[in-house]
């Protein structure tokens, strides 16, 4: 066949690269600078031939035997998950890759803690590449979002309080937990209440057992108190936790919660 029927033919499929004989280098780099995924198709490529097809498309770094560290930088920046198709990446690549997103660490062999703590703060559900996360590793990732505890199998209790701190429907995801564990959670955010498991209860008086607890301390989180006077699941007139939160905080609240609570009730009004 004619040369320029093979030209025009690459030009409109570069892949039918892979069924002419004896292609010429012109071919070659055709059909390379058209789809550099055609390099695959090239046995023994030229460093020019490389650069083409990388420079159209990041993913034909996969068909590069022995890349230099410019073509493997170049991959990764054309790709975060380019990382696949490259053996043995240095902590260099993999630092630039995980730049872009925290999932690439799925492409990564045994990370190291550092490795995994840049996955999860720039991604926090990348945590559910990383097997038995460290206890440093679950804490960041909830601290980045408390959605990250549905991803980890067997989350440390601090890592659960931070994310029930952050955020009260945390409690939803932590399987299992029993009474204990819930009046624990309510002593680090009340507004956990809105969200007890049906199978469960909490008595008026063991909840007023935890606000006591808490309400007593001088150094008690501000948020906790406003919180606290805001929820209207507790209140004297609710059924369900009839509690005066006025006089709880009068009998058994230290002086910041009490001015806490005067500055809340001042600041509705």
């Amino acid at each position: 066949m004619d040369q320029s029927k093979y030209i025009e033919m690459i030009r409109n499929n570069p892949y039918v690269l892979e069924h002419i004989a004896e292609p010429t280098e012109e071919m070659k780099l055709l059909a390379v600078r058209r789809n550099g995924l055609a390099l695959q198709y090239i046995p023994h490529p030229t460093r020019e031939m490389q650069e083409a097809a990388l420079a159209n498309t990041s993913r034909a770094i996969q068909f590069i035997k022995n890349p230099t560290t410019d073509f493997l930088v170049q991959a990764i920046r054309g790709g975060w998950n380019n990382l696949e198709y490259i053996q043995n990446p240095s902590d260099e690549l993999i630092r630039l890759a995980l730049s872009q997103s925290g999932w690439a660490i799925k492409y990564v062999q045994n990370p190291n803690r550092q490795l995994q703590l840049l996955a999860v703060k720039k991604n926090y559900d990348a945590i559910k590449y990383i097997n038995n996360p460290c206890p440093i590793v679950q804490e960041a990732a909830v601290k980045t979002n408390y959605e990250a505890l549905r991803y980890i199998h067997t989350p440390t209790h601090e890592a659960e309080c931070i994310a029930v701190k952050s955020n009260e429907q945390a409690v939803r995801l932590v399987r299992p937990i029993d009474k204990s564990k819930l009046l624990e959670f309510l002593k680090i955010n009340i507004l956990v209440i809105k969200y007890i498991p049906r199978e469960m209860t909490v008595s008026p008086h063991e909840l007023e057992q935890v606000l006591q607890e808490v309400l007593r301390h001088e150094d008690v989180d501000e948020k906790y108190v406003r919180d606290f006077i805001n929820c209207s699941a507790i209140d004297k007139n609710n059924e369900t936790m009839p509690i005066d939160k006025l006089m709880l905080v009068y009998q058994y609240g230290s002086d910041a919660a009490k001015r806490i609570t005067v500055d809340e009730k001042l600041r509705i009004k």
